[in-house]
């Protein structure tokens, strides 16, 4: 249970308090897809549709689990998708969130295709309402993947101390 305590206003009587209780911690999820066709190697992007807000000053528990897909047509090496939770409120990346979903090193016999999973996840304090974001990257450094997303299987928050 959360006991919320709110002191009265500056220079008001402190005989008065405000005293509530939730007997669930503040928590949200998502999911859905990045598509990672259109943009441009080594550049992060998400979607607005993912995101999540926590609500409120705290400490939250962060998750996102993912899934990516990529599939080439000749030759490819180095052919790599990342992800990481992105606080877009303050426009840094969430420490300790960097994953790399999948790496093909060497891939000579032609034609394929591969899927991989990854969670990424960290306890993050924010200050105020705070908006997050799975995102997604990909580079190829010999040859070119034809295809490649990265699904959102689920973005969870769950608030753990004030």
């Amino acid at each position: 249970m959360d006991v919320d305590v709110q002191a009265p206003a500056a220079g008001a009587c402190p005989a008065t308090w405000t005293v509530g209780a939730r007997l669930t911690p503040v928590n949200g999820q998502t999911s859905g897809f990045v598509g990672l066709q259109a943009s441009a190697a080594s550049t992060f992007v998400g979607d607005p549709a993912t995101n999540l807000l926590l609500p409120e000053a705290g400490t939250y528990e962060l998750v996102a689990d993912v899934q990516d897909a990529q599939s080439w047509s000749a030759a490819v090496s180095n052919a790599i998708i990342d992800a990481r939770i992105f606080d877009v409120t303050a426009g840094v990346t969430v420490p300790r969130t960097d994953r790399r979903v999948i790496l093909i090193g060497s891939n000579t016999t032609g034609a394929n295709g591969i899927q991989a999973n990854a969670s990424c996840g960290a306890l993050y304090t924010v200050t105020g309402p705070t908006t997050v974001q799975v995102q997604g990257s990909w580079r190829c450094d010999v040859g070119a993947t034809t295809q490649r997303g990265l699904w959102i299987l689920n973005f969870r928050f769950k608030k753990v101390t004030d």
